[in-house]
């Protein structure tokens, strides 16, 4: 039994999902039903795509959906794959949803194009943004957050992705991210972090705080239209970090996310606490195995899935294992 994790933006690249158009009949499907589904050339962006295009989070969305989509149905189709619980981080969370059969695929793609177009729009560019950083724990996030707001009185800024320990992302305001690195001190805290370091962040908005709440509510009238049903396996979600099995709350949790912070580290320590530590990351690069390498690299044993050697080795692992 395997746990599938699927990646979130930041992933994406240019050649995304083409060994899998090349070698599977059912990817090549999964590509068709995609461009099908938002009338427009999914492989032609995802092959053939300007890093730039691809980078445009109404495109980007649509094609992680797509990739994350096809290498796990490549997965099931070729290797019998027994799945236990899924998890995706931000965007990643609908391909796990599509993959528990929650959402109908075709639905789930016109929902992201809709939701990358409605993220894009609802803070105008360079007004937000996102600011990484290394060496604070949560709490000191939280507080160096409150403190910028104060101080400079410009806002808002919050925790948007607790991606692993020592990596937390803040989310909000161009002005107060600035001020944050013009004036940033470790002083400021009662116990000083010993390395603390601020990373900007490339990204065309503020995802995952309260900047994104026009977003928030397009995306509630686009998933109360669509049906969802209950999981065919174990889902944990962003928003509670938690197993979620209820239509209901899937549908609401899914619509919260999207101005809530990604509560990655917390989901993932559940998966070690219930066992569920032998994943595939189903989908272009190795984003998801960076973080879980800093989460606990003893405890989770993570497959890659951006080649045909990869896929010999998730063969040959699921082949040891039904011994």
């Amino acid at each position: 039994m395997m746990t599938l994790l699927f990646p979130g933006q930041g992933s994406q690249q240019p050649g995304m999902g083409r060994f899998l158009y090349d070698n599977f009949k059912i990817a090549r499907e999964t590509f068709e039903e995609a461009s099908h589904a938002l009338s427009f050339d999914l492989k032609k962006l995802c092959f053939d795509g300007a890093e730039s295009d691809l980078a445009l989070t109404e495109n980007t969305q649509p094609a992680l959906l797509l990739v994350s989509t096809a290498t796990q149905r490549v997965l099931r189709a070729e290797f019998h794959l027994k799945i236990s619980a899924a998890a995706g981080h931000s965007i990643g969370e609908y391909a796990a949803l599509v993959a528990a059969q929650v959402l109908d695929f075709e639905a789930a793609m016109r929902a992201v194009r809709i939701r990358g177009q409605a993220m894009q729009s609802a803070v105008p560019v360079g007004q937000g943004g996102m600011i990484a950083t290394l060496g604070l724990d949560p709490e000191q996030s939280q507080f160096l957050c409150d403190y910028v707001v104060k101080t400079s009185a410009l806002g808002p800024l919050s925790p948007a992705n607790f991606n692993c320990p020592g990596q937390i992302v803040l989310s909000g305001s161009m002005k107060a991210i600035e001020w944050l690195k013009s004036n940033f001190k470790p002083e400021i805290f009662a116990e000083p972090p010993r390395r603390a370091k601020l990373i900007p962040l490339n990204v065309s908005a503020p995802f995952h705080c309260e900047m994104m709440s026009p977003a928030e509510d397009r995306m509630r009238a686009v998933l109360m239209e669509i049906p969802f049903k209950s999981p065919q396996f174990r889902i944990v979600q962003n928003y509670t970090a938690q197993f979620e099995n209820s239509p209901d709350q899937l549908r609401e949790n899914l619509i919260r996310q999207v101005s809530a912070p990604v509560r990655w580290t917390e989901s993932m320590e559940l998966l070690k606490k219930e066992n569920l530590t032998k994943c595939i990351e189903c989908g272009t690069g190795k984003v998801v195995t960076g973080l879980l390498k800093k989460i606990d690299s003893d405890a989770f044993k993570v497959f890659n899935t951006n080649s045909l050697e990869d896929l010999k080795l998730i063969e040959e692992f699921l082949k040891a294992s039904s011994h």
